[in-house]
């Protein structure tokens, strides 16, 4: 009787973790939904310090071009000063480590701005605890193409990760602060990939 006990109580758990690990991680308000305006974060979503609050677009500062899904999307920008804004999400369920994992999401650049005018690069960080940039998962090249282009990530954590924080940030090989820009869509569901190592970026077609 222990014996059965003991098997059931085995089976059962690894029929749980494999739930648990197979399982698609959905975000909350994917696709940045909410009412256009400057200095707001979008429902679901929150910012870590002061002035790293994003746009709700379009309709402000000069941007009009249209989502890629749904009404809205998401303006991130840099400053001269340094400064640079984000978001951040809790998983709905932890990332688990020594486990590859996928998602997708949606990337421009808009030449108008409001000065903010310079293409960016996106960087992907997980977190254990909130507002935490325990890992580096993923981060793109110089993001100059005006149309909405798919970017693919896969990234493979080396502990457990419970937060997501999304950011823009300078290009790489420049190393002065200036003004620029990014916009985000359509963030897809985070999935368990078959990998076994980590690819941080996958360049789309006709990227230089």
């Amino acid at each position: 009787m222990k014996l059965f006990i003991k098997n059931s109580l085995i089976l059962f758990t690894f029929f749980f973790s494999t739930s648990v690990i197979n399982a698609q991680i959905p975000f909350d308000n994917a696709s940045f939904e909410g009412n256009p305006d400057d200095a707001t974060m979008p429902t679901a979503w929150h910012d870590c310090k002061d002035g790293t609050t994003p746009d709700i677009l379009p309709g402000l500062w000069g941007v009009i071009k249209e989502a890629y899904d749904g009404d809205t999307y998401l303006g991130l920008i840099t400053r001269e000063n340094g400064t640079w804004e984000s978001i951040e999400q809790r998983l709905k369920i932890p990332m688990n480590a020594g486990y590859c994992y996928s998602f997708s999401l949606m990337l421009a650049y808009s030449k108008k701005y409001a000065g903010y005018n310079l293409p960016l690069k996106l960087r992907i960080w997980g977190g254990n605890s909130k507002c935490s940039r325990d890992q580096l998962l993923a981060q793109t090249k110089f993001v100059k193409h005006t149309d909405w282009r798919r970017y693919d990530f896969d990234f493979f954590p080396k502990s457990n990760i419970n937060y997501i924080i999304i950011e823009a940030h300078f290009a790489d090989g420049v190393y002065i602060s200036y003004k620029g820009n990014i916009l985000l869509d359509d963030l897809s569901d985070i999935k368990q990939c078959d990998r076994a190592h980590i690819i941080t970026f996958e360049k789309p077609t006709n990227i230089r």
